[in-house]
């Protein structure tokens, strides 16, 4: 047994949009990651993924309105949901998805990341 600090993890983030896996409970993972400028509008047909903000602020945009979070805040995208991550600044995240979640969904683009590459980075 052991603990998992999110700031200290964060720290050893290097590149922004790619999550590292540094947790598991059950069939989820807890992955951290740094984020700057928007993403790329994507989606998630069967599962549902948790964005909590360590620091910073994040917009997830949607397509008929946004929510902002800011540190301490999260929020539940839910399965199916198009949607598009925008941090102005550098934002520090903790993210909360099934172990199946694609990163980009079906869509690759240059930032996606695979699975292997998200357990790889520790």
């Amino acid at each position: 047994m052991f603990a998992v600090n999110l700031l200290k993890e964060l720290e050893h983030v290097d590149e922004y949009w790619s999550p590292r896996v540094v947790g598991q409970v059950n069939d989820q993972f807890i992955k951290v990651a740094k984020l700057k400028g928007s993403f790329v509008w994507h989606k998630h047909d069967e599962e549902d993924e948790l964005f909590y903000i360590v620091k910073g602020c994040l917009v997830i945009e949607y397509e008929d309105e946004h929510i902002t979070l800011r540190e301490g805040d999260f929020h539940v995208v839910p399965r199916g949901a198009m949607h598009n991550p925008v941090a102005e600044d550098e934002c520090w995240i903790a993210l909360i998805e099934s172990t199946t979640t694609k990163h980009t969904g079906d869509i690759v683009v240059d930032k996606t990341r695979s699975i292997e590459q998200q357990l790889g980075e520790r």
